[in-house]
């Protein structure tokens, strides 16, 4: 399913696939680059190089990452979250992603282009970079950022009933959040004075979520797009609410696609607000079509945008409110 990049030579290739003798000078040398990394961190690296077990890769990444983050904010590396975002979330500008790169080239032996580290805004595209270089794998597409302007132009479901304030959308995933502001019109009965943000409706925002991947990340065949006037809810199974969400709380959204022939895609999805579960979903399916990718506008209040040059065009036609979960 993930969709990859066309490779040159030099991205594909492998490291070899039996490691180097590492001797005690190496470990000294590696325990001297590490050594304002966690101790976690330098077991990792010692096992990468004595085994090539691609296995300990992660750790170290995550290490060196922390390594280099702010105090306040390595806290958000402890659950390894891939959708961290390297510089909004992280503070990690430009020249601090050089030193991480060079101290990664060097504990793991490897080397990487500086074109190559273009596309890398999440900790999570930064240990799949990392991992089909060393497994010599062609790389993934890279992970596309979403504003909340770009999500209106593409959904059929428009405000007040549109629970995206902004998205990532990968080949393997998307992630999106939402900030329950107290305002959303069915809080005004849901409860009587004790705003509650229903579990239906957090349900609806993870199938927005599923509906913009399969908008913007799902693989289709050539010449094709999804069409977005073809995307409905045909069932979830699964479903578990474990936290009460009221205004104020910030809903962070993941889907990741199980099963996709057309018509028919099914996702597993959960929320968090915070660290807390909110909501876990075991299958989200949705049913799709294709139309072709040259005739496939999609109207949004009053306009469309043309589906290859990105023009927008009037038409007297409003967009017609789609359901993608009717919890």
């Amino acid at each position: 399913m993930p969709e990859a990049v066309t490779p040159s030579p030099s991205t594909t290739k492998p490291l070899p696939s039996t490691p180097k003798p590492f001797a005690a000078e190496d470990e000294a040398a590696l325990r001297e680059a590490l050594k304002r990394c966690s101790p976690s961190t330098f077991e990792a690296a010692v096992q990468f190089r004595k085994t090539g077990n691609a296995e300990h890769v992660p750790a170290v990444v995550i290490g060196i990452i922390e390594r280099f983050v702010e105090p306040d904010l390595r806290m958000k590396l402890k659950d390894a979250d891939d959708d961290l975002r390297l510089i909004e979330d992280l503070g990690i500008d430009s020249l601090t992603m050089m030193e991480i790169v060079i101290l990664v080239e060097d504990v793991l032996q490897m080397s990487i282009n500086n074109d190559e580290l273009r596309n890398l805004r999440t900790v999570g595209d930064v240990k799949t970079f990392i991992d089909c270089k060393i497994r010599g794998l062609p790389l993934p597409k890279p992970t596309k950022f979403i504003p909340i302007e770009h999500i209106g132009a593409v959904m059929p479901v428009q405000p007040p009933f549109l629970f995206l304030n902004e998205a990532s959308v990968s080949s393997t995933a998307a992630n999106g959040k939402y900030k329950i502001t107290g305002q959303e019109f069915f809080l005004q009965g849901h409860f009587k004075d004790n705003p509650v943000m229903p579990a239906s409706i957090m349900l609806e925002a993870l199938g927005q979520l599923a509906v913009l991947y399969l908008l913007e990340g799902a693989p289709t065949e050539p010449g094709k797009a999804v069409s977005s006037q073809m995307i409905f809810f045909t069932g979830c199974e699964g479903v578990r609410a474990h936290r009460v969400c009221k205004p104020g709380d910030i809903l962070t959204l993941s889907i990741k696609p199980k099963r996709m022939k057309m018509p028919l895609a099914t996702f597993e999805g959960s929320i968090r607000v915070g660290q807390e579960k909110a909501v876990i979903v075991e299958e989200i399916t949705l049913t799709y079509g294709f139309v072709e990718a040259a005739n496939s506008p999609v109207p949004i209040n009053g306009m469309h945008v043309d589906g290859v040059n990105g023009n927008s065009v009037a038409t007297a036609t409003p967009t017609p409110l789609r359901a993608a979960i009717n919890a």
